[in-house]
């Protein structure tokens, strides 16, 4: 992503000066995005505007991710051809400083200055706010500059407020790192131990969302839903406590959170989901397997028919709730019948979305070294048995919102003339033909037909106006009233 622009010029008699510009690149979940925002934020006032391309650019960030297969070697190539830019600068006299963030910095910062000595900085996750100091430090010295400590003082205690509006729909992060332990997962070695921002710092941070537009805020999480920070009252406060307080603000029309853990889906927060009409229904709840088995050896904490009773609860409180989430087909020891159970899970629970991937190990963890190792054939077999059912569900939710009426977040315009995209409730992304609505507008819309990964619809002469939800939740999507 490119980092926000602060002004380009300082304005009044003061004639006008180059910035330094800047260029991120981030890989990942949206809580590096939100990461690679505020570490924009920080070196923002050392003069960095952002730069359309690592050629334009006097420092490059790569913000990575080791969740994902190949990480490392997808980190090294690009460093390699960011090298060939760094020499050409400096050759012309300039010079580009490079620096890598994120987990894979944090997992492997040895590794990155041993192979890529050329890199100027490296920094984890929790260290971002000391990037200006780091800046500094590189500038003045040869060397790489690195900061792979999960240091004793909080880092959003010394970021600075955004100004830079995200836009209609934002992310917000009230809580990092993971104390599960799952034994696939990387998380715990990279983004630290759980922790969570007090309640008046997320809400004054969601007010100035709001203030610049933001209409829909996801809440963020590695574990989101473990959130337990300080209260208004000085006192604990839980997710849904905290929903509540985030649900009054002026402007903020919906709200989400990401990523949750079965085992912190309490009894309050599923009744929030039914109290709480901004609360939108739809739910990124992850299980991974269907075998207890197999759950037990992730080391997950839940087992299947945990999993099954949460979403009938979610649905109880929500009819019109959708789910989604993770799987991982050929976690070591799993056997056939630890497949076919996964597969059963997927029948009985029903998911509008889901995310599939066959097992790959992360060095360090505990399941990278376990025996019984699934063979890549069968892991293949497996997870295409997975997706073609999740597949299946998808669609199948998809067309039951077919000659139905949805209410529709405008984002802003679409890929052709005089169209516009939204969000349904569901996170289907919505494509029509606009008639004076403006971004953040929320209207009302019959689905005209269901396409492979999004909605087709055609906008109401009246608009549903610019409020929250209907009150009263009704099945996907809601039936269209009768003529």
């Amino acid at each position: 992503m490119n980092a926000p622009s602060p002004p380009s010029t300082i304005t009044g008699d003061t004639p006008a000066r180059p910035l330094k510009r800047l260029f991120i690149r981030t890989w990942g979940c949206q809580m590096n995005v939100y990461d690679s925002a505020r570490m924009a934020d920080v070196l923002a006032p050392l003069g960095y505007a952002p730069a359309e391309a690592p050629e334009d650019a006097d420092m490059v960030v790569l913000n990575t991710c080791h969740i994902r297969e190949k990480a490392s070697e997808k980190l090294f190539s690009e460093l390699g051809r960011l090298r060939v830019l760094k020499q050409a600068k400096e050759q012309g006299g300039d010079r580009m400083i490079l620096a890598v963030a994120g987990c894979v910095a944090q997992a492997e910062g040895a590794e990155i200055t041993a192979r890529a000595p050329y890199v100027d900085l490296v920094l984890g996750p929790q260290t971002y706010h000391r990037l200006p100091e780091m800046v500094a430090r590189a500038t003045r010295a040869a060397g790489a500059v690195i900061e792979t400590d999960f240091p004793a003082e909080e880092k959003f205690d010394f970021l600075p407020d955004s100004t830079t509006p995200q836009g209609v729909t934002a992310f917000l992060t009230i809580q990092e790192g993971c104390d599960k332990f799952c034994s696939f997962c990387v998380v715990p070695y990279t983004r630290g131990s759980e922790y969570s921002r007090s309640a008046a710092t997320v809400i004054a941070e969601a007010r100035r969302l709001a203030a610049q537009g933001s209409r829909e805020i996801a809440l963020l999480g590695q574990n989101v839903n473990a959130w337990h920070g300080e209260g208004l009252d000085g006192k604990t406060w839980n997710l849904a406590r905290l929903l509540r307080e985030l649900a009054d603000i002026e402007g903020v029309a919906r709200l989400r959170y990401t990523t949750s853990h079965p085992r912190d889906m309490d009894d309050e927060l599923i009744a929030a989901h039914g109290d709480i009409p901004a609360l939108m229904p739809f739910l990124h709840l992850p299980v991974q397997s269907g075998s207890d088995r197999i759950l037990q050896a992730m080391n997950r904490g839940h087992k299947a028919d945990d999993y099954r009773r949460i979403a009938e609860k979610l649905r109880a409180a929500r009819p019109d709730i959708a789910l989604s989430s993770d799987f991982i087909a050929g976690h070591p020891g799993e056997n056939e019948a630890d497949h076919q159970a996964t597969m059963a899970l997927i029948r009985d629970v029903g998911f509008a979305l889901a995310y599939s991937f066959k097992y790959s190990s992360r060095p360090g963890t505990p399941a990278a070294g376990a025996t019984m190792q699934v063979p890549e054939a069968e892991k293949d077999r497996r997870l295409q048995e997975i997706q073609a059912l999740l597949r299946e569900q998808q669609d199948g939710f998809n067309r039951s919102c077919v000659g139905r009426r949805c209410d529709v977040l405008v984002t802003g315009p679409g890929r052709h003339p005089g169209q516009l995209a939204g969000r349904s409730p569901w996170l289907q992304p919505v494509h029509f033909v606009g008639a004076g609505q403006q971004p953040g507008d929320v209207i009302a819309v019959d689905v005209a037909a269901a396409l492979p990964n999004s909605l087709a619809v055609h906008p109401l002469e009246r608009p549903a106006g610019n409020g929250p939800p209907e009150t009263s939740p009704q099945p996907p999507c809601q039936e269209k009233a009768a003529a």
